[in-house]
């Protein structure tokens, strides 16, 4: 085989990687029943990939491919150590007899109770703490490193990874099912699976870190998801997650310019605004507002949706979602709400006044590291001509984003300062 030929082959197996492999994992620890056992498959079966397909070719079904080979992979691993513990040739038999035909199993439209969304529920199980329930689910499901985890928790990595191990012993030791949970145990799971679905959501509308500022990936990963839990379950917080990430994710085009510079909201193109994901993110927030059974997720679509309606900044009814932030205060009490509350409050009431919220939220220190609010305090700062206090504000923010399109964004901001 050239070297042309073998590059390209490398090239299909790492877009089968990025597109499918977590759905293959998934697949696996659902087949082996143990994290550990099918991460080592899922990586022997990619290493055989780059050998067989370059000689044989792509296969019809690469997922199912990868799911035989990996559960053949494991099965062959456990026949090896089972000559130093013979209950591994027992287990290695049953995985066998239950093999059939895997090519056949994995249709390319996955029913709803498909083996991520089990797979999200096991992670999300009661016995596990939620802070546990969010980084593993977070790391098996969706890939995160355990920096981009840490990141979103506003967290260190090392803690992060101890909460992933300790998980999957929890899982492990006491032999959590992998499925869906009944009906009658669906609601006390949910809360956990949205919060999951949402942090994932965030982590792909505003990446963490890297050269770009979204990972469209995750982003629609998490949409597909609530487009799944939905079917699963239409609770109105459900239907109101689904919504907010669909209007967020309608802002995507006009977020960034063509060489991948930040965009700011109010001076975003609207009309690259995609209409379809707004039409339907308002009809959703329409149908959770009217089940009466407001929560946090539900208001913060209701604010994105009064985004949608205006038809540029200055027509925004920061009045309302004013309103709305007061309430989401109330059901999901947190710093960074309180932030965003602020922001909301400066477009309506003046820079003076939101600044001044502003300053009440980092002198409590919970904010201390995170850069938004640092940059939000920039741009008051800037508003008001107080030159000093906004290059300052804005060169914290910088040290703290590892993002390269904001960091280019406030870089361009400290440059236009003044003096």
């Amino acid at each position: 085989m050239s070297e042309v030929q073998s590059r390209q082959v490398r090239e299909v197996v790492e877009s089968v990687y990025r597109s499918d492999s977590r759905q293959v994992l998934a697949t696996l620890i659902r087949l082996l029943g143990d994290f550990d056992t099918a991460e080592e498959a899922l990586h022997e079966a990619f290493a055989v990939a780059v050998e067989q397909w370059a000689r044989e070719g792509v296969p019809a079904n690469p997922r199912a491919w990868l799911v035989s080979t990996g559960r053949f992979k494991a099965i062959d691993g456990m026949r090896r150590r089972a000559r130093f513990d013979a209950s591994l040739e027992e287990l290695a038999r049953e995985l066998e007899r239950e093999s059939g035909d895997i090519q056949t199993e994995l249709p390319d439209d996955p029913p709803v109770d498909d083996d991520r969304l089990r797979l999200i529920f096991t992670c999300c199980h009661p016995a596990l703490t939620p802070e546990a329930q969010i980084a593993m689910t977070m790391r098996e499901v969706c890939g995160l490193t355990t920096e981009e985890i840490a990141r979103a928790f506003l967290t260190k990595p090392a803690t992060v990874a101890q909460r992933i191990v300790r998980a999957k012993g929890k899982i492990r030791d006491a032999r959590i099912p992998y499925e869906v949970p009944s009906a009658a145990d669906l609601p006390s799971r949910l809360d956990a699976v949205l919060r999951v679905v949402y942090l994932v959501f965030n982590e792909g509308y505003s990446a963490s870190s890297g050269g770009s500022l979204t990972r469209h990936d995750l982003s629609a990963e998490a949409i597909r998801l609530g487009r799944l839990l939905i079917e699963l379950l239409p609770e109105a917080e459900a239907l109101g997650l689904l919504a907010v990430m669909l209007l967020h994710d309608s802002r995507r085009a006009a977020r960034t310019s063509p060489e991948g510079d930040l965009i700011l909201l109010e001076h975003q193109d609207r009309a690259l605004w995609n209409q379809a994901q707004m039409d339907e993110g308002t009809a959703l927030v329409r149908r959770a507002l009217a089940s009466r059974q407001v929560g946090p997720y539900t208001i913060q679509a209701a604010i994105a949706a009064v985004h949608a309606q205006a038809s540029d900044a200055a027509s925004t009814d920061w009045s309302q979602i004013v309103g709305l932030y007061d309430l989401l205060v109330q059901a999901e009490p947190s710093a960074v709400v309180e932030l965003n509350r602020a922001v909301a409050v400066a477009m309506r009431d003046g820079p003076e006044a939101g600044l001044s919220l502003v300053d009440a939220i980092l002198s409590r220190g919970e904010l201390g590291h995170y850069h938004l609010a640092h940059a939000a305090r920039a741009d008051l700062c800037r508003r008001l001509g107080r030159v000093d206090d906004a290059r300052a504000s804005y060169e914290r923010a910088l040290n703290l984003t590892q993002q390269e399109p904001e960091r280019r964004f406030l870089m361009k901001r400290l440059g236009e300062l003044p003096g």
